[in-house]
Parts: C-alpha cells; structure tokens; sequence
C-alpha cells in the first residue's frame, strides 16, 4: 500500500461514522502531517458535513504549520449559510495562532450567532493580535456595514458599545506607538 493510499484509506475511516472512534484515525493523520493530509483534511472542511467539517477541524488544530488550515476553516466559518451552526468551528480556533486574523475574529464577533459571538468577544478580548493602520480600516469596513444592515435592537447596542471600546483601545495602543 503506498502513502497516498495509506492517507486515504485513514480519510475514509476517519469519516466512516460506523467505524467507531473517529479522532482514533484522526490522530494517526495528524501524526502523518504532510500537505497531503492537510490538503485532504481542508477538502473535509470545505465538504458539505459539518459534524465532518468540526472533526477535520479539531485534527488540523493540533497540526504543525496550519496556516492555510486556519484559513479554510475562517472561509467556512464566514459562508452565510452557517452562520446559524458555525459555533462549533469557531470553538476550535483556540488551537491555531489567531494573531493576523483580527478582522476575521471582528467579523465572528459581529454577525455570528450567539456562540460564535461569544467566543469571537474571549479571542478579541485575550488574543495578542498583530494590528497595523490597514487592519483597523478593514475592520472598520465590516462594522460600518453591521451599522447600516442591522435592526437596532439591544443586542445591536450591545455589540457596538463594545466594538467602540475595542477600536478606542486598538487606536489608543497604535497612537502611542
């Protein structure tokens, strides 16, 4: 059995859901870590299975150089269509360096649901993000189109009394720099 075949052969256990305990396979294709893995692994993300997409998630997470990873699961967790089952996802940014990915974890925190956005608050509130100038005008991007596209409910008040604490700090921190 060659490597390729040996790596789809664990794929295919790994999303066998009679197959017993998935992270059992999921830990072998982990210790594999080569780009054929993580690329397989990202398809998974990017599949149509959420459960599926959860469990690629969390073994790409304890990957060494997931970089790209990180970014497939930020795309999926972005698509409208999961916005409302995306928390899941989102839980498991905890295990990738989240440090230049301050818009993303913004954009979380704004139109997530309420999972989504509570963690999305933990991560902006304790990640030590790399910002620059740019970084705040596309956030800003994002916020001016939660201000003009959403209801103005409590909730709405809410997020941006905080999202104004958050740019006053970023801006406070970037001046005396």
């Amino acid at each position: 059995m060659t490597m390729e075949e040996h790596i789809d052969d664990l794929i295919l256990k790994f999303l066998n859901k009679d197959e017993g305990d998935p992270y059992y396979y999921g830990n072998k294709l982990a210790k594999i870590n080569t780009p054929e893995v993580k690329e397989k692994l990202i398809d998974v993300v990017k599949g149509e299975d959420m459960d599926n997409a959860f469990m690629a998630a969390k073994v790409l997470g304890g990957m060494e150089e997931n970089a790209d990873a990180l970014d497939a699961i930020l795309e999926v967790i972005h698509l409208p269509a999961n916005r409302g089952v995306n928390g899941g996802l989102v839980s498991l940014l905890e295990d990738f360096d989240l440090s230049e990915k301050f818009v993303d974890i913004f954009r979380i925190y704004l139109f997530g649901n309420f999972k989504a956005y509570s963690l999305a608050k933990e991560y902006l509130d304790y990640t030590e993000f790399d910002i620059i100038p740019r970084t705040i005008k596309k956030a800003e991007k994002h916020w001016n189109h939660f201000l003009n596209n959403s209801s103005a409910d409590e909730w709405f008040e809410l997020k941006k009394q905080e999202a104004e604490i958050i740019f006053n700090e970023i801006r406070e921190i970037l001046d005396s720099n």
